[in-house]
Formats: C-alpha cells, structure tokens, sequence
C-alpha cells in the first residue's frame, strides 16, 4: 500500500523539508486493515479524537469517550463506535450522515496512539467507520495521565469567533491539544500534539502560533495544509472534563529563521481562528496531574 499512502501536500511538504527518502520509509507502516495488536489496543480505550468538517466545510475535532469496549473493530477494516457527539457539538448535524473522518486513539498512560481515517455512517449506537487507512505513531511528546471517570452533564456551551482572556491562558497553560485537518478531496485526519507548558502560544484573540518539532515525516497535518488550509483545534482540560474547539485556518512558516528562534521547532505553524466552542464538563473522563514527555523541548519563557 506504500505506494499510494501519500497525497500531493504530503509529497510537497516532505520535499520542503528534505525528508523525502524518510517519508517513504515510514509509509511501510500504513495499512488498510487493522492488525490483531491494534484490535487489542482499541478495545481498551476509553477515548477517541474525531476530526471531520462540518456542512458548511468548517473543520473541527471533537471527543467521544465510553467504557472500554466502546471503540473495537467490527472486523479487519471496520471500527465501531458506540458513542455520540452531543446536540452542542459542532459535528452533531454532520455525522447524523455519511461523513469522511480522521480517528486518533491515544493512550497516555502507555505513551501510544493509532491512527485510523475512513468514511463514517451512522448507527443506532453511534458510528461505524470503514478504514481507508490504519497506522501508529511515535511515542513522541504524549504526556503520562491515568483516566478515571466523573459522569455529569455537560454544561452549556459558549460560543464567539475570538478568544477570551481565559481561553488564552488555558491554551498558554495546555500540554496537548489535537488537530483536524483534510486534503483538497475532503478526506480528514486527526492527529496530536504535544510539548511543555506554553508550547503553544496564543498571540492574540484569533491567532496561535506553535512548533513542529521533529516526528515520522509523514507531514500528514503539514501535507494536508499545503491544499486545503482549514482546521479544526481541540484543547482538552483534563482535570474538568471541559474542551476548547477551535474552527479557522492554518498555515506552515517554513522560514529557518524563525523556527531557530524557538528551542525544537524545526518549522512554524499559525492558526488563525474564526469559531470558538467552549463546553464545561463535555466529556465524563478526568485525568491525572501529567508526567511530561522526556522528548519535549524546552519552552524560552515570554515577555
């Protein structure tokens, strides 16, 4: 399948960043099937990133949690996912319907994440998706946390097309966030990120600004917005349960320059923002205080 993983964005930015002959080897790691580990791995997670557009072509991400067993594998190219998006999320009208989806599974206390991208339908419990393709990650600047669960109603969702002062210092503060993107067909992905506290920078109201740092060279998020620049961005907070959606565009600043002036960045990203979601207690699973990644960079204190 090596042949035909990668996109024309992909392709270009692996050239950009002169990571070609890299690229190439880490596609020997897509499939289109899931193997028996990954069965294992998903059926044990309580949590899956979903990112995918909404009908007006907005990208966002979003959370579906559940008991272990929630997200398995119908069979070797199928995942179901018996669990929904509530009324307030800015995908719940979209995947009432067929939609293309990008799947991130992540398991922190192990430092493990697998990919899964597809084309979901909507079921009586939830989601079934079937695989186009199935890969894992690097262990890289995924933070250790322990869930357990707290149920309780989501709050009431605040909704603007800028940033508050408390948003800004929630983002200022995160440790993680997870970013949905697509290529020009539509197809989506989802994907993590991570670093230490103030990795991300919030530069404004509508606009962040954060590393990439050295990964697979698959430039899967990076590839994806050389074509098409919109993004969705989910900033969890694990100690209440409340996430932060994020709706704009993105784009990569390939300047040497100014990617030496950030401790790890081997490029830039900025993202301007256009939609903003904040819902308390969205999700019922709680985290414990992280165990930071030995990969990630230092972060140089602000002005």
């Amino acid at each position: 399948m090596a042949a035909d993983v990668y996109h024309e964005g992909e392709r270009a930015a692996q050239r950009r960043a002169g990571l070609l002959d890299q690229g190439a080897f880490s596609a020997r790691a897509v499939r289109a099937e899931l193997p028996e580990v990954a069965r294992t791995f998903l059926v044990r997670q309580p949590m899956v990133v979903l990112g995918a557009a909404d009908g007006a072509g907005a990208m966002w991400a979003t959370l579906l949690t559940g008991p272990p067993g929630f997200l398995r594998a119908a069979d070797a190219r199928t995942v179901a996912v018996d669990a929904r998006t509530g009324p307030d999320d800015p995908l719940h009208d979209r995947l009432t319907g067929p939609a293309p989806v990008g799947m991130l599974a992540i398991e922190p206390s192990r430092h493990r994440r697998m990919r899964m991208n597809g084309r979901a339908v909507p079921t009586a419990h939830g989601l079934r998706v079937a695989l186009d393709q199935v890969y894992s990650n690097c262990p890289k600047y995924i933070q250790k946390r322990r869930p357990h669960w707290e149920p309780a109603a989501p709050g009431r969702p605040r909704r603007s097309r800028a940033l508050t002062g408390d948003q800004r210092r929630w983002i200022a503060a995160a440790d993680t966030f997870f970013i949905a993107t697509s290529d020009r067909e539509g197809d989506a992905d989802a994907s993590h990120r991570g670093g230490d506290p103030g990795f991300v920078e919030a530069v404004s109201p509508t606009l962040l600004r954060w590393p990439d740092y050295a990964g697979n060279a698959m430039f899967n998020t990076l590839g994806n917005l050389e074509v098409q620049p919109r993004a969705g961005l989910l900033f969890p907070d694990w100690r209440t349960g409340a996430v932060l959606q994020l709706t704009g565009t993105a784009r990569t600043d390939w300047e040497p320059a100014r990617a030496a002036a950030v401790p790890g960045a081997e490029r830039l990203v900025e993202f301007t923002v256009t939609g903003v979601v904040e819902t308390p207690g969205a999700v019922p699973l709680r985290w414990s205080e992280p165990g930071l990644s030995r990969f990630n960079p230092p972060v140089r204190p602000r002005p």
